[in-house]
């Protein structure tokens, strides 16, 4: 058995781990499906291209309030919070029953931003509840397992909800939405966890906001590791809006980026697999930088009109842009106390996923001013600058504050 298989073994006949995968997979169903299906409603309400492509912002702009709302699980214990936001949403998502000709797509834009607001609530919660609930050193493997799991996602449920759609409307592909959230609170609510109550706040609101900012800003392992998967994610955003630039070049039609989706897709799949092993190899500087390397060397290669080649690059760009998420969101995990936890990890979900946005709207403005080829070659070479920094090591005194940052424990 290989090391990697051996892990994987061990996070998956942990108990708490499992049923953490199988809410992921659940409810990652439920939202990859909804979140095709709801651009594609909109479209057929308005006929716009526009006001569907709203849908994606309305979802993605709660991300910028992360570090607010990650102080809430802080605040509570995370399991009974889990248990709740995916209620919530089960509550909510009926109200697009009402979505119709006459009331226009605001309902959906309405729903699509509190489904985002609680996502972040969410995702800072089950991050810090994990950290607490499985063996640090197996923290690699299971955030690799959990990109698996929510890639995997992604290959089979887009498809479903627009079969779903198409069949029924989109008010049925809300009703399963609301489904899976009802099962992943069940299944978080078989969890073995214990958790102490968080004792009363030193300081208010905001002020207990910031510390997770001040933590992550401070601490000089995890900041590299969060700036660099920013700024990696700024220029995937840039060239995620060259696909359809990148599939003309090739003499095909726009439907081909579903097959480029899929096959990056699967190059995410498989490192998820390998993350874990990956990261203890190589260290989560490294690992983060090889990973950079490669999307950077397939986004470059994109740039040359070749079929085989471009579906090459599509699954190498989507086995290398995970590798900095993984290694950051697995450092925070480690590094942070766990009553800064919440504060930390959505602060750093902030600075890595909301760039995304920002370069797909200029990627946007790019592509109609310069070739895609320039372009990709450019961004190729971006990325390599970005990776480069990971390559030095943390000098002594890093190392020491670090440490001394890692043994305080705030409120």
């Amino acid at each position: 058995m290989t090391t990697s298989t051996w892990a994987v073994t061990r996070v998956l006949g942990d108990r708490d781990a499992r049923l953490y995968l199988t809410g992921v997979v659940v409810s990652g169903f439920g939202t990859s499906a909804l979140w095709l299906a709801a651009g594609v409603w909109v479209r057929d309400l308005t006929g716009s291209d526009g006001l569907a492509a709203l849908c994606l912002l309305a979802m993605w702009a709660p991300t910028l309030a992360g570090p607010a709302l990650g102080t809430l699980a802080d605040r509570v214990r995370r399991k009974p919070l889990l248990i709740a936001v995916n209620l919530l949403m089960a509550a909510v998502l009926p109200v697009l029953l009402t979505v119709d000709s006459t009331s226009g797509p605001w309902p959906v834009y309405a729903v699509l931003f509190g489904y985002g607001a609680v996502g972040v609530v969410h995702d800072v919660a089950e991050s810090a509840l994990v950290a607490a609930a499985v063996d640090p050193a197996l923290l690699g493997d299971f955030n690799g397992l959990r990109m698996t799991a929510t890639e995997g996602m992604k290959l089979v449920a887009p498809l479903a909800g627009a079969g779903l759609y198409a069949a029924y409307g989109g008010a049925s592909v809300a009703l399963l939405d609301a489904g899976t959230f009802v099962l992943a609170a069940g299944v978080y609510a078989l969890l073995r966890v214990r958790e102490e109550k968080p004792g009363p706040p030193v300081h208010g609101w905001w002020a207990r906001t910031a510390e997770g900012a001040r933590f992550l800003w401070g601490h000089p392992r995890l900041r590299p590791l969060v700036v660099a998967g920013g700024t990696t994610m700024l220029f995937a955003g840039l060239n995620g809006a060259l696909i359809y630039a990148v599939i003309a070049g090739l003499g095909h039609s726009p439907a081909y980026a579903g097959v480029l989706y899929a096959v990056q897709g699967t190059g995410s799949v498989a490192v998820g697999l390998l993350s874990g092993t990956a990261l203890r190899l190589l260290g989560a500087r490294r690992f983060a930088a090889c990973g950079i390397g490669l999307t950077a060397v397939a986004v470059a290669l994109r740039a040359l009109p070749s079929d085989p080649l471009t579906l090459v690059c599509a699954a190498g760009i989507g086995a290398g842009l995970p590798c900095v998420l993984i290694a950051a969101t697995t450092a925070v995990q480690r590094e942070t106390p766990d009553a800064l936890l919440g504060r930390t990890a959505a602060t750093a979900g902030t600075l890595m996923f909301t760039p995304n946005v920002l370069g797909l709207a200029l990627g946007a403005a790019l592509v109609e001013l310069a070739d895609y080829r320039l372009l990709s070659a450019a961004l190729g070479a971006a990325l390599l600058l970005t990776a480069a920094p990971l390559l030095q090591p943390p000098t002594n005194a890093d190392r020491t504050t670090a440490e001394s940052q890692s043994d305080a424990n705030p409120v």
